[in-house]
């Protein structure tokens, strides 16, 4: 089960290109239930996701690279590219997945937070630097990006 929270974010942190990072290309062969490939650096996914906003189901399932060009070319809609960067959050296990958008999405920043449990994703108090919660419009769930004109 994953269970997260998403936030638009208007100012990016100081020194956020010093945690680790990856490049993040991912298409859509599905938005309902969501099916996903998904290239991050040099490892490939295909990935399941349940309906939901907060909460729903995932599986992800390893992908060779050619299985993954295939799959590409079968895709609906545009493909989506970003630089993922994991930023722990002091004195917690959590981490900031903060997502920094390229090509038809340039400029777009979203900020992730996964969680143990709801009430842990429910009591959660955002940094500063965090914008609007977008979590439960589902407007800027990867799929519908994806899928809608940039």
């Amino acid at each position: 089960m994953e269970i997260e929270r998403k936030y638009l974010v208007k100012t990016l942190p100081d020194g956020y290109m010093s945690f680790p990072s990856c490049s993040i290309e991912q298409a859509y062969l599905c938005a309902e239930p969501v099916v996903r490939i998904r290239k991050e650096d040099h490892r490939y996914y295909l990935t399941y996701k349940s309906k939901g906003l907060l909460e729903r189901e995932e599986y992800n399932l390893p992908l060779t690279k050619e299985a993954y060009a295939h799959l590409l070319s079968k895709a609906d809609g545009m493909i989506l590219t970003k630089r993922r960067y994991r930023i722990p959050i002091t004195d917690t296990c959590l981490t900031i997945e903060l997502d920094i958008f390229s090509g038809a999405y340039e400029g777009l920043c979203l900020a992730e937070v996964e969680f143990g449990s709801r009430q842990e994703a429910e009591r959660f108090v955002p940094p500063a630097w965090f914008g609007a919660d977008v979590t439960f419009s589902g407007e800027y769930q990867n799929s519908r990006l994806a899928l809608r004109k940039a």
